[in-house]
């Protein structure tokens, strides 16, 4: 019950060839628990959230009825990406469970659309968007501590509230980046292995070793982004996290959400262009 399974080359070595299948269903029981654990926590032992005050009420009094989050671009890119990891994940692992059809086809198409979005979103974020707002910083890191300390019972200051994106949404960014650049990338060599009209076909491009190895790394990827989207697909339709969906979806949440659960001095939004406008927007991104 490893969770590797090998074979002998020609020359008699060991090599790994792909990592074993029952791990699918590993990766889809731990999705599936973290979702009732989850859900049990937040019914019967989550405590109402408390928040250090930072924001003037000067602030408060000029912010737009409607505060736009994401671009019109951002959004396009997140659910083209979306389609291309579900189709990707189905083509990958129903043939293991026993849905026989004809998946490599559909499956490396569908690793070109992430590989194309992924491109795309590394170059919009970098140069015409926040790039560091994903990241953790210190302050994340002050917070994340204060309430662990609160959690335990032990005397700490309030936390502020999040920016645009929460420290359990950074964190969960930063293992989704790593999962889907390991599958892109491996993804991108194993084409070589097979015709497709676009690479050479060429087996002999690495040695059984080094091919075994991709598999495995491709594979161990693969079947972690099965508990990860599950995970993100339970988050969406929370019925506390659907404003957030919804500014996925049309690009803004409203005013209020915005401040229950953002510091306006941590995401910086743009006021209405003169006072008493309900129009203008806001540093989406």
């Amino acid at each position: 019950m490893g969770i590797l399974e090998w074979a002998t080359s020609p020359w008699g070595q060991r090599v790994p060839i792909h990592i074993a299948w029952f791990l699918i269903w590993v990766s889809l029981i731990a999705g599936l628990l973290f979702l009732v654990v989850h859900a049990i926590y937040v019914r019967y032992f989550a405590k109402q959230k408390q928040y250090a005050a930072t924001t003037s009420p000067e602030l408060l009094s000029r912010l737009p009825e409607k505060i736009s989050r994401h671009s019109l671009a951002a959004r396009l890119f997140h659910w083209i990406m979306a389609l291309a990891m579900l189709a990707l994940l189905f083509t990958a692992f129903l043939p293991k469970v026993g849905v026989q059809f004809n998946w490599v086809t559909y499956h490396w198409i569908a690793g070109l659309v992430l590989t194309g979005s992924i491109i795309f979103h590394i170059i919009h974020a970098s140069f015409f968007l926040d790039f560091w707002s994903i990241w953790p910083d210190k302050i994340d890191l002050q917070d994340s501590w204060k309430r662990t300390l609160r959690f335990f019972g032990r005397p700490a200051p309030l936390p502020r509230k999040s920016g645009k994106y929460p420290f359990d949404n950074k964190l969960y960014h930063g293992v989704i980046v790593l999962c889907g650049l390991a599958v892109m990338v491996t993804g991108i060599f194993m084409k070589f292995r097979v015709r497709t009209g676009i690479l050479p076909r060429n087996p002999y491009l690495f040695g059984d070793m080094s091919w075994g190895l991709m598999y495995v790394m491709h594979g161990l990827a693969g079947v972690a982004l099965i508990a990860l989207v599950v995970v993100h697909i339970y988050f969406a339709v929370r019925p506390e996290k659907l404003p957030i969906t919804y500014s996925m979806v049309f690009g803004s949440m409203k005013r209020d959400f915005y401040l229950e659960e953002h510091d306006p001095e941590r995401w910086v939004v743009e006021p209405p262009p003169f006072p008493g406008s309900q129009k203008g927007g806001a540093h989406a991104d």
